[in-house]
Order: structure tokens, then sequence, then C-alpha cells
């Protein structure tokens, strides 16, 4: 079958061959490093500038004939460049992967095989998993892993006479509370947007189904546990105390939830630390939980968190490729991987080194309880993907705010919803 990533960077074959970085020992490391050099590490945040550049700042300082200079870029920017500078042979020295776009660039040839600069046993699966290609190689060093909580707002639950989330709230405690909340102060309750990360996969997975099956071979749109948590999902519109897409359209469930328009939405780990920062007036009133679980699943205990993770990766064909991947190496370390912690811009995917990012929040005087968020690993479901989603996403997507805006129905909707992912599948 042809691989999807062939298809999307037929050009960039052309320049590179598909090329393992093989083992380096630590003179040739060393050597890399001594004789110095200039390097463009490349991410598409700027909240994670600054951690960046700490742990750039800190590579340098053992290695003083390096120059590393750290870039952001907007997330449609960055991908653009991206393609751009591999079909251009000019690819940034270091830079992000995303999960999504990992078969893509990896199936390829595009990034260097790095799997014996790797200690898999540091890290976790779910990261591991995000660096491989479809041939199970890995090609980038895992640099965190998040995972969903949920978001509230203390004031307006102490308004409302209802007590705040915790690890027995269930969908009904969810709804309940959006209820007395909307009716007690008139702001909204649980924000339920059209996401699948932040959304309706976490409901899915609580609910015992699934989106792909194991190896991604097979969509499950249309088993019973995953058609029944979407259907509730996109109910939970249908109340009062819950923003339309249209609204969220214009002002996205983040923006609600810290203008105080909202009690309650699903945030991602990577958004915590900057919200703090830029709502510093706000710190005290909101605290993060663990997910609602699903009261009565199909399967399991009805306890799911959907957990993804960024790699950092370098080009197969990069004119500093040794010094590159000597960088990439550190990032791997155990040092590289709690300093990234420290910073609070993201979990390290190190195993054990959890806290280290939880703790930053206090530390910071942020009054924001991160162990909970934590907590959540233990049962954490892998970000949904496979070699063909960039086909059959958009797709998807639209397909769910077809639903929502009532030009198909639900049950239409996730029977082309499983239709569009069996043939993106099949033309693999």
């Amino acid at each position: 079958m042809k691989r999807i990533g062939a298809v999307l960077l037929v050009g960039a074959l052309s320049l590179f061959m598909i090329a393992g970085c093989g083992k380096k020992n630590e003179g040739e490391n060393s050597s890399a490093a001594e004789k110095g050099g200039s390097l463009v590490f490349q991410i598409w945040d700027a909240g994670q500038k600054s951690g960046m550049e700490e742990l750039a700042k800190a590579y340098m300082e053992e290695h003083p004939n390096v120059n590393i200079e750290v870039q952001a870029s907007g997330w449609d920017e960055y991908w653009t460049k991206l393609e751009a500078s591999a079909q251009s042979n000019t690819m940034p020295d270091i830079f992000w992967m995303h999960s999504n776009q990992m078969y893509k660039y990896a199936d390829a040839g595009i990034l260097a095989d790095c799997t014996d600069i790797v200690d898999k046993d540091a890290f976790s699966e779910i990261a591991l998993q995000n660096a491989e290609g479809s041939d199970g190689n890995l090609y980038g060093v895992p640099k965190d892993k998040d995972i969903i909580c949920l978001a509230y707002n203390k004031e307006m639950f102490d308004e409302a006479g209802v007590a705040y989330p915790d690890e027995d709230w269930t969908w009904d405690d969810l709804t309940n509370a959006s209820e007395q909340i909307y009716e007690k102060t008139g702001k909204y309750g649980y924000m339920a947007y059209a996401q699948d990360q932040i959304g309706y996969w976490n409901f899915v997975y609580q609910n015992g189904g699934q989106i792909l099956n194991e190896d991604g071979t097979e969509a499950k749109f249309t088993d019973e546990a995953t058609s029944e948590a979407i259907k509730f999902y996109v109910g939970l519109q249908q109340n009062d105390w819950c923003p339309t897409q249209n609204q969220f359209a214009n002002t996205d469930a983040t923006t609600l939830f810290f203008s105080e328009q909202g009690a309650m939405f699903y945030a991602g780990s990577w958004q915590l630390a900057d919200a703090c920062a830029n709502y510093p007036e706000l710190n005290g009133k909101w605290d993060v939980a663990v997910l609602p679980k699903c009261p009565n699943p199909v399967a399991g205990d009805g306890r799911a968190s959907i957990s993804n993770s960024v790699t950092y990766a370098t080009a197969a064909k990069g004119k500093n490729k040794e010094l590159a991947m000597d960088f990439l190496a550190y990032l791997g370390s155990e040092e590289g991987q709690k300093l990234q912690g420290e910073t609070g811009v993201g979990i390290p995917a190190y195993n054990g080194m959890e806290e280290t990012w939880a703790n930053t929040f206090k530390e910071n005087g942020y009054d924001i309880d991160a162990s909970k968020v934590t907590d959540m690993f233990d049962y954490s479901v892998k970000y949904v993907n496979n070699p063909s989603r960039p086909i059959w996403e958009p797709k998807v997507e639209q397909t769910v705010l077809d639903m929502y805006a009532g030009t198909v129905s639900v049950d239409d909707g996730i029977q082309k919803m499983q239709d569009v992912v069996t043939a993106a599948i099949k033309d693999e």
C-alpha cells in the first residue's frame, strides 16, 4: 500500500534518502560539540520559547563553541515553512514534530533515525509510539507528554453552591453542576466545543469506545460505545448552559473561561502555564481536576484522558546533523528532561519526572494543584493517529460541525465519519 507521506512529499524524496543516523559513540559526539557551530531550533509555540532557550543555554554552557537560536512561529506558519524547507533541503537543524505529521515526514525519509540515541526504558510508551514511523524506528527524541484535565472557576461554583469537582465526579455531576451554575449565576457551565483531543474523544474512551482499533487499521465510530458517547457529547450543546459552535467560532472556550463567562472547560496540560502567566488577576479563582468519568460505561471503569506528545527531530540530510544529534541526545537525557519540566512548559516524557512540572505552579505562586493532572497518566489513552490521518481528519472535523449545525443527523454523521476513515485507510 502507498504511504500518505510519499504522496504528500514526493518532491522531498528526491532530496532526502531514507537514512538512519546510527549510534554515535561518545568521542564522535564530543568531537562535533568541540568543533562547535550554530544551530537553528524551530518551534511552533511562542509560550514555550523561553523554556526551550533555557535548554539551549544549558547545553551551550557545557559546549561554549556552540550557538543555538530558538525561533518560534504560529502553528499554521510553522508547518508551511517546514514542508517548504523539506522540499528545498533547508530544514532547521532542530525542530518539533507533532504526532499528526510524524508518519508523513518519517515515512518519506525526511527525518533522521534516532533509535540508537533514545533510552527506551526511560520514556513513556505513548511518547515512544508518537516518535515512530511506520517501520517502528524512532525518528526523533520524545520531548513531552500531555493530558486533558477539567478547568473550573471556583468563584462560580461557590456562588451557585456547588461542590468542586473531585475524582468521584461523573458525566451526571458535570451536567447537573452546569445547570445549577447557569441558573444561579447566568454564566455558562461546561463548554463543550467541537474538538477531538480536548473534546469528544475523552468521552468515547471513557465509555469504553474507540476511534480506531489498536493498530489503526479499522474505524470504530459505529461501535455502540463510540456512537453512544458521540451522541451524548454533541447533545450537550442543546442545553442553555453550553455555548453554540457559532459562539465558539467567535470566542473560543479558553477565552470565555478566562473572561469569566463560563465555569468549566476541558484544558490541555500544555495550556496551564500560559494561562497562569497571562491571567494573574485570576490566580486563586480557578483550579483543575481530573476528568469526570462515565457513570455507566459499555466497557471499562469509565476513566480515560487522551494523551499526546511532541518529539524533537532533525533532518536526515541536515548540514549540521552530527551536532544536531548531540543536542538531541542532550534534550532526551535525564538532565535535559528534568530542566524542561522545571521550566513548566511541558510534562517531561521521561518516566518519573511528572512532578518536576507539577511543582512549578506552586513554586511560581500559582494556586493550581497540577498533581491532579499528572495523576491521570495512570489511565491515559494514546492520541488517535494513523498514516492516513491527514486525509480523514479534516473531513471528520467538518462532519462534526455539520452535526452540530443540524445539516446532518447525528446518526448519519457518525456513519459518514466511519465511511470517511475506512476509505482513507483503504487508500493508504
